[in-house]
Order: C-alpha cells, then sequence, then structure tokens
C-alpha cells in the first residue's frame, strides 16, 4: 500500500490525512480504516520516540502510508525513523537550501545521498534488504515544512532542490516566526502563505497545509493544494465525546422539563 505514495503525491492527487499525536497504536489502527489516504504521524510535538513510533507502525502495517514528522531534521531522527519503517518524514524547520538539501541526503541512499544502511524493519531485519534498498530511493517520501518567515524568504531556492516532493505549510509556527503567534488570518501571514503557494505553483511542487477543521483547510485545496491535513486524533475525540454529551444532557434537561 504504501508504494505509490510518492509518485501520486508528485502528480500532485489530492491526498487527504489526519495528525496521530498518541502514541497508542490502536489510535492508528482505528484511523487507518477509516478511509484516509495517508497518517501524518507527530514525533516533533508528540510524545513519540523511536520505541513509541515503532508499534504505531506496526499497528497500522501496510494499510495507508504513515509518513512522520521527525522531531529535528537530522541525520539520526531521519534515518532511524526510516529504518522502522515509515513511508517517508515530514521535516520541520527547513528554512534554508543547506538544510533541505542535508534532509534529502539523509533520506537517500547512495549515490543519491548518504543514508546509513541497517538490519531493521524497514529492510524485513535483513530478509529484504537487496529489494528495499533498491526500491528506497524511488519509495520513500520526503517533505519540508515551510514554518518559518526564512524558509518563506527562500522559498524560490528551495522548491528548485531536487529530491524534496512537497513543501508543507505550518501556518501556527509560521504566525509565531513573524511575532504574530496563533494569529493565522493576519494579514501579514496569509500573505507569506500566498507567496509560498505562488511559487510552489509555478514550480509545480506540490503543496500542504494543515487545519484543525475541514472547513479551514476546504479553500487551499482549490488553491493547488493537494497534501491535506486535517483534524487531530486526540482533538476529534474530545470533540466527539463533548458533542455525545451535549446531546445526551440536553435530551435529559428536556425529560426534566416534562
Amino acid at each position: 500500500m504504501n508504494d505509490g505514495f510518492r509518485s501520486r503525491l508528485r502528480d500532485r492527487q489530492t491526498l487527504i490525512g489526519t495528525i496521530v499525536s498518541s502514541t497508542d497504536p490502536a489510535t492508528a489502527e482505528v484511523l487507518a480504516e477509516c478511509g484516509f489516504d495517508w497518517l501524518f504521524v507527530d514525533a516533533e510535538h508528540g510524545p513519540h520516540d523511536t520505541m513509541d513510533l515503532l508499534p504505531v507502525l506496526r499497528a497500522v502495517d501496510h494499510r495507508i502510508p504513515c509518513i512522520v514528522r521527525v522531531p529535528a531534521s537530522e541525520e539520526i531522527p531521519i534515518k532511524k525513523t526510516l529504518d522502522i519503517g515509515a513511508a517517508g518524514i515530514i521535516a520541520p524547520q527547513t528554512n534554508t537550501v543547506p538544510q533541505v538539501e542535508a534532509v534529502v541526503r539523509y533520506c537517500r541512499y547512495s549515490p543519491q545521498g548518504s543514508r546509513g544502511v541497517g538490519l531493521s524493519r524497514a529492510t524485513t531485519y535483513g530478509l529484504g534488504l537487496t529489494d528495499y534498498v533498491g526500491s528506497a530511493n524511488e519509495n520513500v517520501t520526503v517533505i519540508v515544512q515551510a514554518e518559518h518567515i526564512d524558509a518563506v524568504e527562500n522559498m524560490e531556492s528551495i522548491v528548485k532542490v531536487e529530491g524534496v516532493d512537497a513543501i508543507f505549510i505550518g501556518p501556527y509556527d509560521l504566525s509565531a516566526s513573524m511575532g504574530k503567534t496563533g494569529q493565522t488570518t493576519d494579514q501579514a501571514v496569509i500573505d507569506a502563505i500566498e507567496h509560498v503557494t505562488k511559487v510552489c505553483n509555478a514550480a509545480e511542487m506540490p503543496l500542504g497545509i494543515f487545519g484543525v477543521t475541514a472547513e479551514s483547510v476546504k479553500p487551499y485545496l482549490d488553491r493547488g493544494f493537494s497534501l491535506i491535513v486535517s483534524g487531530v486524533d486526540v482533538l476529534m475525540m474530545a470533540h466527539a465525546a463533548k458533542d455525545m454529551l451535549s446531546v445526551l444532557r440536553s435530551t435529559d434537561d428536556s425529560s426534566d422539563d416534562r
């Protein structure tokens, strides 16, 4: 199931996912059965370390691709994440061309990069080493985030880096980098997102964005965004629980009025 995600992404097909922030494997397993195209597993802001990620990836198995946002855009976390079987990575705070080039290099085996070869889950613990190493450079997805004003200003150069499969805008961190924390509808923040949008669309670079609700991300579908993330597992559970309680308590109040 994971094979083909990168090519679909690069073709700018609409791919809808949601954030997995919980380390409970059952949460990811349930979401994998809901019809999403992929899961955004958050190891940057979520509590996941490598040992937490492993059972999540095992629970989802090959149902749908798990793309992991690594805790840092550095060699070791990227290597470990890919070695335990992630279909790709989302690299945070990639604000310059050298940073983006390094991320791509860490994700690719020689001669395209410098990724180390290990007998890991991704290679079926060595039993599938030849097949995996032979196909990983074509299948592993590399997404970099535009979540800082520096990245916005460097976007014309970043989109030219070979091996980047998509740019994912982080509106909340972007707003913070502009001194407007959380003000994602501020005109300056909107203008920054618009700049990234125009540059990426002109370069035919796939674009992604996150929104808490479906309504918040739907407008971006009409603007050329194809990698869509809506909702967070724990927040969706909380909203569903509150909605249920609201209905039941409303019913109970109606009964008391009789």
